[in-house]
């Protein structure tokens, strides 16, 4: 028996199971093991250009958090770490987001402590999501939403770095007051900041066509030669533009020249790695416990974590739609939360999913999670060691990047109008009232197609409905409402055969309606036939006892049925 025990535990069976269990919880390992050269390639190509671009971002985020600028910083890098084992889309970038600052300082009002505890709060109640198999919420988030939410995104992104192709300042966040303080300032924009970011504009566009024109492999070896030489500068486009736009400013600044709007300087050092404060002090010396605290941040402890859900899923079902690849929706819940988790023991606050940040990791060719690592590390060594090389980085070359990223994702090619334009429009309000919006649109449209089911009448003698769906308690009125509009209240009043085949489920409110309707046809001697009932829900029927039940396997023998009650009458 114990030998028995033994080979049991060593089958393969168990064995199988053991590492799919493991790989559903460390999707690396999915992966990994097809890891290659090109892929590093890739990775590192994509890893380095999401750097730069992280960087002046995460700066330019923790001002709107009001929050010191290194503190974007340390928000920037922890989730490159934690994504690669145990992200599922290869596209996502993890970190300090618009919506998140914004929900921040409206929550810790620009407190570093506050916000560092408020981190390790979200993490928990993430990770606990996640355990909690809660990602079937991702299922309530439809295409058109998904669609309507990237359009607007993208619209969004992409404008808010109008401003700094044009070189203007003190320009609002909120969409329509930045549309019209962008125009409002158009006199004083800075004509080295336009010259460069349309150039970068340019060269971004014509290395894209260049690269989308490149004819297949089945060439002459000199012409594969040329192919892979312009397919190896377009797919790195996005890096050699900031790096020679970052040249040229470099080259203006060092005569003395201040022509371009650059990153400029950022204060250095890593941060420690210790425990999040359960305590904050103001600055008269009162101490504030952490009940307090936590009892100060209301409802942003509900708001900030499910933002973080809808926002950094919403962004890996768009892409893992666009590139042809599946997510887990409960592991990137997982993930979320562990980057928060781990990202409070380093002076982080909230992070989830970056659309712009994403976009361009996307764009640059990504092969798998790894290229996060690489953006990780740029940012500690901009921390340590890099910020001078950084400081050069013009904001217009960036804003190109960027806009080039995203205006792939502007698509209106969707057939449910109604959920994509109200996720379209209220998402230039606030990108999470466009989502809500569009999911509550969407769970409107499923209850009323519950509620309104389809029927298809045909006239065979009698009269034939056909359901298309199956039947629930909100479509007890409609059905009861056109049986007797079209039957009952007629003169004469008229047999009805109820063709369910597409019936799969029924209730309890809709069997004590039918039960009325066929007293109502009994007493107007008629009568209503059920036809091809499938099994599950006759059990259900015949459980119930139905005074005048009848039904048929067919339509066909369900109309016989009829003929011969008429003739015995």
């Amino acid at each position: 028996l114990h030998d028995s025990i033994v080979a049991l535990g060593r089958s393969p069976a168990r064995r199988c199971c053991s590492s799919g269990t493991l790989k559903a919880w460390l999707p690396i390992l999915s992966w990994l093991p097809r890891y290659n050269l090109k892929w590093l390639q890739m990775d590192v190509l994509a890893g380095v250009t999401v750097g730069l671009t992280t960087v002046p971002q995460a700066l330019a985020y923790a001002e709107v958090a009001g929050l010191p600028v290194q503190y974007g910083l340390y928000s920037a890098f922890m989730g490159g770490f934690i994504y690669t084992v145990l992200g599922t889309s290869k596209d996502v970038t993890l970190g300090p987001t618009a919506i998140m600052s914004l929900l921040c300082y409206s929550v810790v009002g620009g407190e570093p402590c506050r916000a560092v505890l408020l981190t390790l709060l979200c993490g928990l109640i993430q990770a606990t999501m996640a355990l909690l198999r809660l990602g079937f919420l991702l299922d309530f988030i439809s295409y058109p939403v998904i669609k309507g939410f990237t359009c607007a995104a993208a619209v969004t992104i992409g404008f808010g770095q109008v401003k700094n192709i044009l070189g203007i300042h003190g320009v609002p966040q909120q969409f329509f007051l930045e549309v019209y303080y962008t125009f409002y300032r158009i006199p004083e924009a800075r004509v080295g900041d336009v010259v460069l970011g349309l150039l970068c504009l340019a060269v971004l566009i014509m290395l894209t066509f260049m690269k989308m024109s490149l004819t297949s492999e089945d060439a002459p070896a000199c012409q594969r030669v040329a192919r892979n030489i312009v397919w190896g500068v377009a797919t790195m486009r996005n890096a050699l533009v900031v790096t020679a736009a970052s040249l040229v400013a470099f080259s203006w600044e060092a005569y003395g020249h201040h022509v371009f709007t650059i990153t400029g300087q950022t204060a250095k050092g890593l941060p420690p790695f210790r425990p999040p404060p359960t305590s904050d002090i103001t600055p008269n010396g009162t101490v504030v416990s952490f009940r307090e605290i936590v009892e100060g941040f209301g409802g942003g402890l509900a708001v900030i974590p499910f933002m973080g859900l809808l926002e950094s899923i919403a962004i890996a079902k768009a892409f893992a739609s666009q590139n042809d690849y599946r997510i887990n929706a409960n592991q990137e819940l997982l993930a979320i939360g562990v980057t928060n988790i781990m990202g409070s023991f380093v002076s982080a606050y909230p992070v989830t999913g970056s659309f712009g940040r994403t976009a361009v990791n996307s764009q640059t060719g990504v092969c798998s999670q790894a290229g996060g690592i690489i953006t990780s590390v740029i940012v500690l060594l901009s921390l340590a060691f890099l910020m001078p090389a950084f400081f050069y980085i013009p904001k217009a070359s960036l804003a190109a990047v960027i806009i080039c990223a995203v205006a792939p994702m502007v698509d209106f090619r969707v057939l449910d109008l109604l959920p994509f334009f109200v996720t379209f429009l209220m998402s230039f309000w606030q990108v999470q009232y466009g989502i809500m919006g569009g999911v509550a649109m969407s769970g409107v449209l499923l209850l009323y197609n519950m509620a309104r089911p389809r029927i298809k009448v045909s006239e065979r003698g009698v009269l034939v409905m056909e359901l298309d769906s199956s039947l629930s308690f909100p479509a007890t009125e409609y059905l009861s409402h056109r049986l007797h509009t079209q039957a009952l209240q007629v003169s004469p009043p008229r047999s009805v055969v109820l063709d369910c085949h597409h019936v799969s489920h029924i209730d309890y409110t809709v069997i004590s309606e039918l039960r009325d309707l066929l007293r109502q046809f009994k007493l107007r001697e008629v009568n209503l036939i059920f036809s091809r009932v499938q099994p599950s829900v006759l059990k259900v029927l015949q459980a119930a006892d139905l005074e005048g039940f009848r039904h048929s396997d067919s339509v066909e023998a369900a109309l016989q049925m009829e003929a011969a009650s008429v003739g015995i009458a």
